[in-house]
């Protein structure tokens, strides 16, 4: 669990096109992460 303002550790996921991106490689930058928990799943 990461408290107020501590630095997130870096990661990677997909983009849109299926390229990873890193945290670190966005250092500097605005970044959103948004996930919809029940996409691609039955139900």
């Amino acid at each position: 669990m990461l408290s107020a303002l501590q630095l997130a550790p870096d990661f990677e996921l997909p983009d849109q096109n299926g390229n990873l991106v890193s945290l670190s490689g966005l250092r500097g930058k605005w970044v959103l992460l948004w996930w919809y928990p029940k996409a691609n799943t039955p139900g």
